[in-house]
């Protein structure tokens, strides 16, 4: 068989071998051994738009888990994953993590886009469970049953536009926006054009589209007629493959009007064709070119079970950060009893993560990220433009968009502010 085969056999199989328990957990193992597992619950799509992410943000969870296992488990028990395909359908997300809980997963792990994590926080705060969810987003959201791990738009979103509004970046004024049409990329256009605004960066065009679109030829025309010198793709899922693709067919030179994509990563750009990508920027925390020792050794652990050609992105690093921040607070609580773990949380965690020091702030349960620009190369890969000496602590509620709102679980909790009207 092709090498590429025998390495994605591999890691087919290497998901297989840790989730083979957990679908045949009490078939035939001893009632001591079913004791001693304690059930998680990953909310991935393994089919449909979001599944090319979704699939390597699973198998790093997994790794994880494995890595877990084999150093004596959680509390001395072994964590034993359920990952039931939720389909890129928004509405599968609460049903399938409603059957993990009954099931007695003690938390759950995952949501992509908004519209699906949105669809799964009334069901944890009502259950009084846990989710970790892995996605940079758009802010403007606290929950005492979610722990954030992605960025928000002061660590993200906000140094990117100042950095293009600078000499260094090119000096750009007129921005085109290009999104998702869902709360995510409504809520992140509102916060950006605020920001713009104060800049005095003009905002030349908006257009908006379903989960899987496939034809942006109009709005690159658009893009084109608009005089923009920057686009934001805040789009989700497979549909910025086609995006890519047609910014390329148009003849749209990156240098001229370079693509700010904040969804994306080096693993999403293994399905965008050669060279259709190159020279625009990616938003993010972690790269895979991040020069760190434990970077280097957190890649050749994943590679080594999962097949040496995977490719890493910032989700990926996340999801690995969010578990090793759940164990970390499981066993300072001694307890994977929610309350026990949130207060772990008010004490304070942090974790070294590939892409550097993620520290959860116990006021809004958000982490701290780096931030990090980088433009995409030929090779599919990244060069780092652009940095943060340090994480950012999180702001999800930034007060020139949401003037009042503010978040402290250790003092009360959610303080709310004048209702800010999202487009749309």
């Amino acid at each position: 068989a092709p090498r590429r085969r025998v390495l994605a056999d591999a890691g087919v199989l290497a998901a297989a071998r840790l989730l083979a328990p957990a679908l045949f957990a009490g078939c035939a193992a001893p009632e001591a051994a079913r004791m001693a597992d304690v059930p998680i619950g990953l909310l991935h799509s393994q089919t449909g738009p979001l599944a090319p992410g979704s699939t390597s943000l699973r198998d790093m969870e997994l790794h994880a888990i494995e890595r877990f296992n084999e150093a004596g488990g959680v509390l001395g028990r072994r964590v034993v994953a359920h990952a039931p395909d939720t389909r890129s359908r928004t509405a599968l997300f609460p049903r399938r993590a409603e059957a993990l809980l009954d099931e007695g997963a003690v938390a759950l792990f995952g949501c992509w886009t908004s519209a699906s994590r949105k669809a799964v926080v009334p069901l944890v705060e009502e259950r009084d469970a846990l989710l970790f969810y892995p996605l940079q987003y758009e802010g403007n959201e606290t929950s005492p049953n979610v722990v954030y791990g992605g960025q928000v738009p002061n660590q993200q979103l906000l140094p990117a536009i100042d950095w293009l509004a600078s000499e260094a970046g090119g000096g750009r004024r007129r921005m085109f926006l290009v999104g998702s049409d869902d709360v995510s990329s409504r809520t992140t256009h509102r916060v950006a054009k605020t920001w713009l605004a104060e800049r005095r960066i003009e905002v030349v065009g908006e257009d908006y589209f379903d989960i899987g679109q496939k034809d942006f030829d109009a709005v690159v025309a658009r893009v084109d007629a608009s005089g923009a010198d920057c686009i934001l793709d805040t789009v989700n899922g497979a549909g910025n493959v086609a995006l890519f693709e047609a910014l390329a067919a148009a003849g749209v030179d990156s240098a001229r009007v370079p693509m700010l994509w904040t969804n994306g990563s080096e693993d999403e750009l293994r399905a965008v064709g050669r060279g259709h990508a190159d020279g625009h920027y990616i938003l993010s925390s972690y790269f895979q070119t991040v020069d760190t020792p434990a970077n280097q050794e957190w890649m050749r652990g994943f590679r080594d079970s999962f097949g040496r050609d995977r490719i890493f992105g910032d989700t990926m690093e996340a999801g690995w950060c969010l578990l090793h921040l759940w164990k970390a607070a499981v066993e300072k609580a001694g307890s994977f009893a929610t309350a026990a773990v949130r207060q772990a949380f008010a004490e304070g965690l942090s974790f070294d993560g590939p892409g550097g020091p993620v520290r959860l702030d116990p006021a809004t349960q958000h982490c701290s990220r780096h931030f990090r620009l980088g433009r995409i190369r030929p090779d599919g890969q990244c060069d780092i433009v652009r940095a943060s000496e340090g994480p950012i602590d999180p702001d999800p509620y930034p007060q020139a968009v949401f003037p009042g709102w503010k978040c402290d679980w250790t003092k009360g909790g959610l303080e709310r502010g004048p209702e800010v009207p999202i487009d749309g």
